[in-house]
């Protein structure tokens, strides 16, 4: 999933995202995007949704200190923590302070604005959530850390000049596309902003594109490097924006966090080898970088209507992507993301072998034929637990069992629905049913859901991990579904030792 040629194709008037917006938060799961020819597409991006917090809390493990990846950890005012939820796709979480935003309406409205925006070098706001004085914005999770890492605390091998080329012209492309769509102001624009995703591509944080609080300061770097006329008046523009991106731009130059004024002395006084990043070792073409110098130099004039558009920005910055065949994690000097063998490693049986195929038909039958038998013992009820309630629970399940035979998988899952929701009893039968009525519906994450319910009510019920398997499957999410099938298989492997054994 490397980059390509066209990833890197110039587009200054890129076409409106056509995303619908949808509030169901079943559209959480599907995959991450890889790179596309047109920058204002970003496939497989979950629409922007509403999330309760008790799902972001369980993604989180209840926001523990161990999940924050905040650049100053506890420190940060608003955190952001990393979570998985429960279709097992990473987000990133940011938690602001108490009463950052008193109005649930404007948080929630500034939210969706946000959530609109979709392009594959930001990373995308895929959700919010406002629950009591909770405000919580939702995106996707960067696995290959920030900028200010790579650049300032780098380990086996500096970020080469190509890649930091690339980098700029990522990030012009991803304000462009912002500032196109009606969301010119990015606040505290920093390297820190700017994450690496699986394939090494930069993205830029759209955490940004929304302010830390309704009335809140929007920079939280060192004066020396805040625009002038932020300094002045508090409020961010355009072109406070492009001053920001300029401190970025030296940041990929010297590979140091350099205050703008020292910098534009030694670029007056015509010292730009001098500004270089002495770790790259002269292997960069000194005239790309008196472009780019040129260009951090007009990104930091002191006055704003001097400063370069973002439209400007793409144009100084496209010819110089010398590399575009090149894949971004090459140049960043870490491993490919490789997705893991879709067979597993151990013998299947019928219901393994249904599965592996995703035969919905074939899983049905076998489920019809095992009846209840898995549930028995789960449930001893007493004589006064024998109330008309009871029986009319047991009399939806009926109904459900006969509507899954006869395969209206609907009214199946209406009459499981009314007997898990008394909750009297438990089945982890009914789970796996209703799960693959979800599946024949195209409603895989429902069925995820239905699949771990099972797994929760009968842990070692191979049955629970096969129906993950089909679903995760079904949400493209092929490495966890390869290993899901190869734990089924190894509970049925271990289930039938224990057999033998006896």
């Amino acid at each position: 999933m490397g980059c390509c040629q066209s990833s890197f194709q110039t587009e200054t008037h890129p076409e409106k995202d056509q995303t619908q917006q949808q509030q169901e938060p079943q559209n959480h799961s599907q995959s991450s995007p890889g790179a596309v020819p047109d920058p204002a597409v970003a496939n497989g991006v979950p629409s922007f949704s509403e999330f309760s917090l008790a799902d972001l809390k369980a993604a989180t493990n209840y926001f523990s200190s161990d999940n924050i990846v905040s650049e100053s950890r506890e420190k940060a005012p608003n955190l952001v923590y990393k979570g998985r939820l429960k279709n097992r796709k990473w987000i990133a979480v940011k938690k602001f302070t108490k009463m950052a935003w008193p109005d649930p309406k404007q948080f929630a409205e500034e939210a969706w604005g946000v959530g609109k925006l979709r392009h594959k070098w930001l990373a995308n706001l895929i959700g919010y959530c406002c629950d009591g004085d909770e405000r919580l914005l939702v995106a996707e999770y960067m696995i290959n850390d920030t900028l200010a890492k790579h650049l300032f605390h780098w380990e086996n091998q500096t970020i080469e000049w190509a890649m930091r080329l690339r980098v700029a012209f990522c990030i012009a492309e991803a304000l462009d596309y912002c500032s196109s769509e009606g969301h010119p102001l990015y606040h505290d624009l920093n390297a820190y902003r700017v994450i690496f995703d699986e394939d090494g591509d930069p993205r830029l944080s759209c955490f940004g594109l929304m302010k830390n609080s309704r009335d809140g300061k929007s920079y939280s770097t060192n004066l020396a490097y805040t625009p002038p006329e932020y300094l002045r008046n508090g409020r961010v523009t355009p072109e406070s924006v492009i001053y920001s991106f300029g401190t970025v731009l030296l940041d990929l130059i010297s590979g140091k966090h350099i205050p703008p004024s020292h910098a534009l002395d030694m670029i007056r006084g015509k010292n730009i080898i001098v500004l270089m990043d002495s770790h790259l070792e002269g292997k960069f073409s000194t005239e790309e970088a008196t472009v780019v110098v040129g260009l951090a130099s007009q990104c930091l004039q002191y006055e704003p209507w001097e400063r370069p558009s973002t439209r400007d920005l793409v144009a100084t910055l496209a010819p110089l992507q010398t590399k575009p065949d090149v894949p971004s994690y090459a140049m960043l000097g870490i491993s490919k993301y490789e997705e893991a063998p879709p067979t597993p490693q151990r013998a299947l049986s019928p219901m393994g072998e249904a599965c592996s195929r995703h035969d919905l038909t074939a899983i049905h039958q076998i489920l019809v034929m095992n009846h209840y038998k898995d549930d028995e013992g789960s449930n001893e009820l007493s004589f006064q637990e024998w109330t008309q309630q009871m029986r009319d629970m047991l009399e939806a399940r009926k109904r459900g069992d006969y509507a899954f035979r006869d395969k209206d998988f609907k009214t199946a899952i209406d009459c499981y629905s009314q007997f898990i929701d008394v909750g009297t009893m438990v089945s982890s039968t009914v789970f796996a049913r209703r799960s693959l009525c979800y599946l024949f519906c195209d409603q895989p994450d429902a069925a995820l859901a239905d699949a771990m319910q099972a797994q929760i009510v009968n842990p070692d019920w191979s049955t629970a991990f096969y129906m993950q398997s089909v679903a995760l499957a079904k949400l493209d999410m092929q490495k966890d579904a390869a290993d899901m099938l190869n734990e089924a298989a190894g509970l049925e492997e271990k289930k039938q030792r224990g057999v033998k054994g006896s």
